[in-house]
């Protein structure tokens, strides 16, 4: 199975590709959508759009999972961000259906056993569970890794209780 996982944001949108079977995930690839800062919000969910709908096409995923949204303080950076995400979600149940959105403590929980993990922690389980040489680059695509990785090990144990 094909999975996408996004790290939604509205400057930097990190994104990750994995092949999960059998209990087993190997990367396909990672990276990250830029929307540069002097464009118009308009623009960049434009861009955002375009981005994501790349992906979808390049790869094929079968199943696609996300962040959900979380902010501390800043309301404006949170509004731009649900904006954002919002954008990204459509497209991704018009590209693909199969959707899937998972909390940031049910991210670290999933990786780490530990729901205040901080991100040097995640960062080095994402490494671990896929074992990659280092820790992938930048930051946005190593959380899109640790969704996707997320969605694969919620799948493995949720399909022998499937019941068809």
């Amino acid at each position: 199975m094909i999975i996408l996982g996004i790290d939604p944001g509205l400057a930097t949108m990190g994104w990750g590709v994995l092949n999960s079977e059998r209990g087993q995930a190997t990367v396909i690839d990672y990276g990250v959508v830029l929307t540069p800062k002097e464009e118009s919000l308009p623009v960049r969910l434009a861009l955002l759009e375009e981005g994501v709908n790349k992906l979808i096409e390049k790869y094929k995923p079968d199943e696609i999972a996300l962040e959900e949204l979380f902010f501390n303080n800043n309301i404006t950076t949170g509004i731009n961000v649900a904006q954002a995400r919002g954008v990204i979600l459509l497209t991704c149940v018009k590209g693909c259906g199969r959707l899937y959105e998972y909390t940031p403590l049910q991210i670290k929980q999933s990786l780490t056993g530990y729901g205040r993990a901080d991100k040097h922690q995640m960062q080095t389980m994402v490494k671990t569970f896929l074992r990659l040489d280092k820790i992938p680059r930048p930051d946005d695509a190593a959380d899109a890794l640790a969704v996707a990785l997320t969605h694969s090990q919620a799948n493995r144990l949720r399909s022998p209780f499937l019941i068809k």
